[in-house]
């Protein structure tokens, strides 16, 4: 018997009600076959309940039939992670497990206002509660070819080219599963060939479905965008995850899912800014895949969230290839903000470059980066710098660092580095024999310190937002 795990008691897999889902049809076939093979599955009740309460919450288009059916097999053998799992080993995910999680229901009657209903952007794609919101959005105006807008409006041909390139990611977890599960519709950006748009696409997310502190209730929302640019095409891509002001203290978890496919010599500038409840939970997927010469830029701001994390997957498809990754996490209260980002080169005379900082203002706040850059053995010439610096201004704030850097192929120039400290005394003394005290020199030198990456934003009118979110939460008295 050896090698071989035995089910429990099938009991787990019974269900109170007597009609059958498709879902429980699967895991009654899955647990029949396993039962015959002697091989274990999950039977995790509470991942299982979720997945059936899912399924029953929205309904399933036919194109989106495959992407269910593999969400669903997934989470068939998924349990719910603990921290005695690696990837959320200084990730406490208690308060959702210990929550009555209940999918966010279709906003109705149609919202008219959300935080973006006088988006700057001219184009701008409204997303409430994980549902595309049509009335809010304007995506008018753009070339012949250019789509923005949801999955079951496309043009077939469009769609077909669509639908090949969806759920491509190989080693996603469970709330990517779940994405999967629950996602109510596709928002798709599509770009085709040769075409450069000269105005950034906004995607708005907000959550108006949310429930008081202390409260058990948890609503889940699952907002899934597939962006799609073809060969030397390019675009700019604005994700902005804000709080409705009507829920500004509530609890809500947000469960996003971003999948962006970049054909040869394509070009993505990706600004991703998250500033949701501080009694939320933000947990977001992008799963980047880059043809070669393609071009990938990302500039993150994370300042929201009782837990916010983002796992960022890239794979480079082709020679050539670019990527810059730039990222600021702040932890102003008791939160967890979590980057587990993972670059893989598997062609010749690949670029990245990984700038990560993270401040820690709070003594129960906690800040997590888990880089790995992974160069195999034909990625010759390879080129990857990542380097992320970590700032500490309370006596028990916590961060957590782990940079990984595999190098299979033996001609490249590859380097990494992790900084942890508090600010330098010489630094508050240069301010201080220029009459200026020590809190505000504090906080002009943590402002600093985040205004490399909030530099990186390509527009204006957001790197001025930004600020200002940041200076609010750095000094609250200026609000």
């Amino acid at each position: 018997m050896s090698g071989i795990a035995l089910i429990p008691a099938p009991c787990n897999l019974v269900f109170a009600s007597s009609s059958s889902s498709k879902f429980q049809k699967t895991i009654r076939t899955k647990t029949r076959v396993s039962l015959n093979n002697a091989i274990s599955i999950s039977s995790d009740p509470f991942v299982l309940d979720l997945a059936e309460a899912l399924e029953d919450s929205v309904p399933t288009p036919q194109p989106l039939q495959n992407l269910r059916e593999a969400s669903s097999e997934s989470l068939l053998s998924s349990s719910w992670p603990s921290r005695r799992d690696e990837p959320f080993r200084f990730t406490d995910l208690s308060f959702l497990r210990s929550s009555q999680i209940l999918p966010a229901p279709i906003p109705t009657p149609t919202p008219t206002i959300t935080p973006f209903s006088t988006s700057q952007f001219p184009c701008h794609v409204s997303i409430v509660d994980g549902h595309f919101i049509s009335s809010l959005s304007e995506t008018s105006g753009f070339p012949d070819g250019v789509y923005v807008g949801g999955l079951l409006n496309l043009d077939s041909t469009i769609a077909e080219r669509v639908l090949e390139l969806l759920c491509g990611l190989e080693n996603g977890d469970l709330f990517w599963s779940i994405n999967g599960m629950g996602a109510p519709d596709l928002t798709v950006v599509y770009v085709p060939e040769g075409c450069r748009l000269q105005t950034p696409v906004h995607l708005g997310y907000s959550s108006l479905q949310g429930s008081k502190e202390g409260s058990k209730d948890l609503y889940l929302s699952n907002p899934r965008v597939l962006v799609v640019v073809e060969k030397g095409g390019e675009v700019d891509i604005i994700e902005e995850f804000s709080n409705d002001e009507q829920n500004e203290n509530e609890c809500y978890w947000t469960n996003a899912a971003l999948e962006v496919v970049i054909g040869e010599g394509g070009k993505v500038r990706h600004s991703y800014i998250q500033t949701q409840s501080p009694l939320a939970a933000h947990i977001k997927w992008t799963s980047v895949r880059q043809e070669s010469s393609s071009t990938y830029e990302l500039t993150e701001v994370s300042t929201g969230g009782k837990l916010g994390r983002h796992n960022l997957h890239i794979k480079q498809l082709g020679p050539e290839t670019v990527t810059e990754l730039s990222t600021l996490h702040l932890s102003a209260g008791n939160q967890t903000q979590d980057l587990h980002s993972s670059l893989v080169f598997d062609h010749p005379r690949g670029y990245s470059r990984q700038l990560h900082k993270c401040i820690v203002t709070h003594s129960q706040g906690q800040a997590v980066f888990d880089g790995n850059v992974k160069v195999n053995r034909y990625a010759q010439q390879t080129d990857a710098g990542q380097l992320t610096r970590s700032l500490l201004l309370e006596p028990r704030a916590t961060v957590n660092v782990k940079p990984n850097l595999q190098i299979i192929a033996d001609d490249v120039k590859c380097s990494h580095g992790a900084a942890i400290s508090d600010l330098e005394q010489s630094q508050l003394l240069y301010f201080q024999a220029r009459g200026i005290d020590s809190e505000a020199a504090r906080r002009v030198l943590i402002f600093a310190f985040g205004g490399e990456v909030i530099d990186k934003f390509p527009y204006s009118s957001i790197r001025d937002k930004v600020r200002s979110q940041i200076k609010s939460l750095l000094d609250p008295s200026s609000k």
